[in-house]
């Protein structure tokens, strides 16, 4: 009884004395790398890291003395264990069950993106496998714990706010929800709660994010079992609902206006911050077979809401979590069917539609159309972008349409590819012209097998973190000491 007291006043007092990371990480810690950029340590002590992982841990261990160049060593020892060091903010139990939950930040946000978490979460992957609590592998030391708390948590939420994308804590956590400043005037269709929701912009790659982290979890488990508890199969009910609705086009067959189930708009000075026509976007034609998204994975809205990147990754999730839906069993196979026939009628619309010509490069891919013959030639750093189409599994990055779409991308003919001294990677318009994201020059060593590009690529990363030894969302690619969000 007073060891447990004890234990319970020093993580307390832990907790008190730890630095918050965003002042923490702005500054330099020794030891130094000792290469050429002699790159900061950035690691929160021991007792202050929000999950200890021995598996992340052994895994760092074993690479720092593989990997030769110092510099590149830090870099990965910074940044490969920062969601377990950083943004971990709460492991636990829905309340009075044993379904697990976790509650992972954004950074230095204090809420949970599905998109993001997602994202964080498959930097382990590689980890992960079926483990529950034993005396061996204890909760607080499980990927696979984590995952599952992930993808519960996730279920929750698309169960009360499918068009959202951002989310507080969970009342079982005991953490206070956060003040979206920007949110608080936001006029919504359908309303939320501000309680459960942190912002609400309907954005289709996050539904297709909770399929990627369920398909993620069952082919590096096998774990069936857990798919058939809790709320995995009406969280994906609920998703195909969305997909649906949010599949109508602007006008009905006799030219009346369709109601549309989601509409947004925010008081700003950003037109990427909003929507016009009454929150509704841009007019969508219809028969394209296609999916509206009236965001990007950035938060920025879309030009056309046709925005193929998210309909790729929305195909092949749809067609991935099918087989753990088929896998269920009979009271399931309705369902695996119609996600099965929506994968490949959406892939279909995106090579009817998606695909156009440019008198440059030929048949490439649009980032975004309307179905009247308006598109978009242009990428964004953020995932999923049609540069990191190979790396979500829609295509092989052999495929001949992608190369010509590379090209484009990685190219002045893109309007947000930065170039520079510092660094040259797509940016977006989140952060504006000039400022290049080190997210896009990850997904350019990912989809490549060319070892000059690969190399000069993660020279780059390497040399452009301001001495800091972390991955900064986007760089100057003139001056690598302007940068935005540290890590």
């Amino acid at each position: 009884m007073f060891a447990l007291l004890f234990l319970c006043l020093f993580t307390f007092a832990a907790a008190q004395s730890c630095p918050d990371y965003t002042d923490y990480s702005a500054a330099p810690h020794g030891p130094f790398s000792g290469g050429t950029y002699n790159l900061s340590y950035q690691r929160p002590t021991v007792d202050c890291r929000t999950f200890v992982s021995s598996d992340v841990e052994d895994t760092i261990a074993r690479l720092n003395s593989t990997i030769t160049d110092p510099d590149l060593a830090r870099l990965f020892e910074n940044s490969f264990p920062n969601t377990l060091d950083t943004a971990i903010k709460w492991q636990g139990y829905a309340a009075g069950t044993d379904e697990e939950l976790t509650f992972v930040i954004t950074g230095d946000i204090n809420a949970m993106w599905l998109r993001d978490s997602a994202n964080q979460m498959q930097s382990y992957l590689t980890l992960l496998n079926a483990s529950y609590s034993n005396s061996s592998t204890p909760a607080n030391e499980s990927i696979a714990s984590l995952y599952r708390g992930v993808i519960n948590l996730q279920s929750r939420y698309l169960l009360t706010s499918p068009y959202c994308n951002s989310f507080q804590p969970p009342t079982e956590s005991g953490v206070a929800p956060s003040v979206n400043n920007a949110a608080v005037n936001d006029v919504v269709t359908p309303p939320y709660s501000n309680q459960t929701v942190f912002e609400c912009k309907y954005e289709l790659d996050s539904l297709a994010a909770f399929l990627e982290i369920s398909t993620n979890y069952y082919t590096a488990t096998n774990d069936l079992s857990f798919f058939a508890k809790y709320n995995w199969v009406p969280a994906v009910e609920t998703i195909l609902n969305v997909a649906q609705s949010m599949s109508v086009p602007t006008y009905a067959a006799n030219g009346s206006v369709n109601p549309l189930p989601y509409t947004f708009m925010r008081q700003t000075t950003s037109s990427t911050d909003t929507l016009d026509n009454s929150g509704t976007g841009n007019p969508i034609q219809n028969g394209t077979g296609l999916i509206r998204s009236a965001f990007r994975p950035s938060d920025d809205s879309c030009i056309y809401e046709l925005f193929i990147p998210a309909n790729m990754m929305f195909a092949h999730y749809l067609n991935t979590t099918a087989q753990i839906m088929t896998a269920l069993g009979e009271n399931n196979t309705a369902l695996a069917s119609e996600m099965t026939a929506l994968s490949t009628s959406l892939t279909t619309a995106i090579t009817t539609h998606g695909i156009v010509s440019d008198p440059i490069y030929g048949s490439i891919y649009a980032y975004e159309i309307d179905g009247y013959g308006s598109r978009n030639i242009m990428d964004d750093a953020n995932i999923p972008s049609l540069l990191s189409a190979p790396f979500f599994g829609y295509l092989s990055q052999n495929d001949s349409v992608y190369q010509a779409t590379r090209n484009v991308l990685l190219s002045g003919n893109n309007p947000y590819f930065m170039r520079g001294p510092v660094i040259n990677a797509i940016g977006g318009p989140h952060d504006g012209p000039g400022m290049a994201w080190p997210m896009a020059s990850i997904v350019r060593i990912l989809t490549s097998d060319d070892d000059t590009e690969i190399a000069s690529t993660l020279k780059e990363l390497v040399s452009s973190t301001d001495g800091l030894g972390l991955i900064h969302e986007s760089i100057n690619s003139f001056d690598q000491s302007e940068y935005t969000r540290l890590w």
